[in-house]
């Protein structure tokens, strides 16, 4: 049986308590100048990475994080970290609140996930050369993969945007959550099919089964599953110890959903979401237990996932100004026109319309870990990756602050 050294051993300790406590501490700065979290261990990753440390010092980046088999088990903690996020992505996914806004979330969502998809396939598809793109064979997937990485929100962060101005429980509010949650679900749905194209997973099933075992795997799950696991719920709430009975179940079924999923040719990240929507729906899934699970999540495996980005790549020799600035004008234009039209055609103002437009342009988490996929399998390349991560970092940060300003303007 295969084992680490003592040294690996220490190397992999030293890693995982360098990157929580960077991350911590850039997440509290960032925290400080009203920035989520997210921003700071972003921050914290390129410090620690090739970007800033292995530049000043390459021999002591090189003694703490070297290719050995500590960096494959970290690689692991920072697998599972992303199938976390994930299942407490769908978490935040209410379908209840989906259904009431009827008519309106359609639009907004509709027009939101249409536009900025057509951007985001567009240019790509067009100009392959210019996003850096060879792959004649492949240019088809690389711009559904753009298209999408356009299309999705970041529904955790849009959440923390809305609740910190206070209008999450407003008429607009829940419009905007409702929109992105149904955004999430189409989004990872075409995304899934993207890591189809590309012949990710089993070998042996083809892209047309991955499709019917995707949409069938999402439609059992959040029919006949979400009442399962509404009926079991109340019986781990009884007879196990709380929270931990709870707790464990619901990550064990998270990671077999994972497996699934992963097993039929998606990734692992699928089933983890629809999974996570399934469960945050049940009446017997109290707030205290989403809230346990998510201070579990974000506090110490979200770090490590985000702060290894920045260990991944060298931001400042990928960094390409061009690219850069047309990905965050097409990721601008796309949200804004697309989400701000479909909310006026929903019968809100044109002030409402362009506020919600701003709200639905935060994308955060969902990009990055759409793009490091996208990466590890070779679609795009680390240039791309680059701009993505701004453009994530970007929407995230000016989000809250456009909301704000159109709502105060007199129109």
């Amino acid at each position: 049986m295969l084992k680490l050294s003592q040294h690996e051993l220490l190397n992999l300790l030293l890693q995982l308590g360098i990157m929580l406590i960077a991350g911590r501490v850039m997440a509290e700065i960032a925290r400080k100048f009203k920035q989520p979290a997210v921003v700071g261990e972003i921050i914290a990753g390129i410090l620690l990475g090739p970007t800033i440390f292995g530049m000043i010092s390459p021999e002591s980046f090189e003694l703490i994080f070297p290719s050995t088999a500590s960096s494959l088990v970290l690689d692991g903690f920072v697998q599972v970290a992303v199938v976390m996020l994930l299942f407490i992505a769908g978490l935040e996914v209410d379908m209840h609140i989906v259904l009431q806004q009827g008519r309106q979330a359609a639009f907004t969502s509709l027009f939101g996930l249409v536009i900025p998809f057509l951007f985001g396939f567009a240019f790509p598809y067009l100009f392959p050369d210019f996003f850096g793109y060879a792959d004649a064979g492949k240019r088809l997937a690389f711009a559904l993969f753009m298209g999408t990485s356009m299309a999705i929100t970041a529904l955790p962060v849009i959440a923390r945007i809305l609740m910190d101005l206070g209008i999450f429980k407003t008429r607009m509010g829940m419009l905007i959550i409702s929109s992105a949650m149904i955004n999430d679900l189409i989004g990872w749905l075409i995304f899934s099919v993207v890591l189809g194209m590309i012949g990710k997973g089993q070998q042996n099933i083809s892209l047309l089964n991955t499709v019917i075992l995707t949409i069938g795997f999402t439609a059992l799950m959040l029919t006949f599953g979400r009442g399962l696991i509404n009926r079991a719920l109340p019986w781990v709430n009884k007879r196990m110890a709380w929270p931990g009975g709870v707790l464990s179940i619901s990550l064990a079924l998270c990671f077999l959903a994972a497996a699934f999923t992963e097993y039929i040719g998606i990734h692992a990240i699928f089933g983890a979401f629809i999974f996570g929507v399934a469960l945050g729906d049940s009446e017997h899934m109290s707030e205290r237990a989403k809230e346990i699970i998510h201070q579990f999540i974000n506090n110490i495996f979200a770090p490590l996932f985000f702060v290894a980005i920045g260990l991944r790549v060298n931001f400042i020799a990928n960094f390409d100004l061009q690219l850069t600035l047309v990905i965050l004008f097409i990721a601008f234009a796309g949200k804004i026109i697309g989400s701000g039209w479909g909310t006026r055609l929903g019968g809100f103002s044109w002030k409402e319309s362009l506020a919600a437009g701003f709200g639905m342009n935060a994308r955060g988490a969902m990009e990055i870990i759409l793009g490091l996929i996208a990466l590890e399998n070779g679609l795009i390349n680390e240039k791309v990756f680059v701009s993505l991560v701004i453009m994530a970092l970007v929407t995230s940060m000016t989000s809250g602050p456009l909301m704000k300003w159109s709502l105060s303007r007199r129109w």
